[in-house]
């Protein structure tokens, strides 16, 4: 369980594979710690950079135990239970508590176009279904569906729905969930190139996907701007930039995992259908992580 409203950096970590499609256990291990030592305040598995729509539901629950032991209690750990149906995704969050997670996050259905009484009771029964704390997520570029101002606004009433992710990419909506919400309720960035923006708004922190490959120059955006220092917080969001802009190279969201191989780290393939980036895509993004001090 958290110990207060989500804040701060938050990796939305990669789902390291084997050759033989297989989660790499080692790999994932080595990944968590990487990102705790790194300077992450939470870490957070089975989102959409960790490819949730690609696994089992038992994948994801030795996933999410393998997480939760390595991290050992020094950060929150955070699921990503998101589902079409308002049933599995019950179900799904009840495998990530009993796997000991300390929070889920769930994107929107996708796919069908729920109206918003119907988004309203499909999250409020999954709140209703965890004593976990709940985190909205909308991703409406991906979904086709967006969680209205007034929606989110009804949302933030129910006791144990903490915050949303917000990776619509438009700052004046981030804006308005954080003037409609209540003081309790976090609203963070799902675009790594608006966490500086969105802090500067009132965000309380990020959901980054960039965090998996260099952690402490995107907590440093964060940190920084906590200790008052926003030229550094600004100039480690400009740092950052480069790479979140990469992500078109390949098909989401193989360009992180191959920017871990490249870095020795195993990201592993995407499971197919996603494919590996083509060899000067490759060199292109060589190229990004030596300007960043990582190869």
């Amino acid at each position: 369980m958290l110990k207060r409203p989500p804040y701060g950096i938050i990796p939305a970590m990669v789902t390291p594979l084997t050759a033989e499609d297989q989660i790499n256990e080692r790999a994932l291990r080595r990944l968590t710690n990487h990102l705790i030592d790194g300077g992450s305040h939470a870490v957070f598995a089975i989102g959409s950079q960790g490819e949730f729509w690609a696994f089992s539901a038992d994948e994801k629950r030795r996933v999410w135990e393998i997480v939760v032991d390595e991290a050992a209690g020094r950060v929150p750990v955070y699921a990503g239970s998101a589902a079409v149906t308002t049933r599995e995704a019950i179900q799904l969050t009840r495998l990530a508590e009993e796997a000991g997670v300390d929070a889920v996050s769930v994107l929107t259905p996708y796919f069908i176009s729920p109206n918003d009484n119907q988004l309203y009771d499909h999250y409020k029964a999954i709140a209703e279904a965890t004593r976990l704390p709940v985190l909205l997520y909308s991703n409406p570029a991906r979904t086709g569906v967006k969680l209205a101002v007034s929606l989110v606004a009804r949302l933030a009433e129910v006791p144990n729905i903490v915050g949303i992710k917000d990776s619509s990419g438009d700052l004046e909506l981030a804006a308005e969930y954080m003037r409609v919400a209540p003081e309790k309720f976090s609203v963070l960035m799902g675009r790594d190139t608006l966490i500086y923006a969105g802090l500067l708004y009132g965000a309380r922190g990020a959901i980054a996907a960039t965090a998996n490959v260099k952690p402490r120059l995107v907590a440093d955006i964060y940190d920084k701007f906590i200790a008052g220092d926003l030229d550094g917080a600004r100039q480690a969001q400009q740092a950052l930039a480069p790479l979140r802009l990469a992500f078109g190279w390949g098909t989401f969201p193989v360009v992180i995992k191959e920017a871990l191989d490249l870095m020795g780290m195993e990201g592993g393939p995407g499971r197919a259908p996603v494919g590996p980036l083509s060899a000067d895509q490759r060199e292109k993004l060589r190229g990004v992580l030596k300007d960043m001090g990582v190869v």
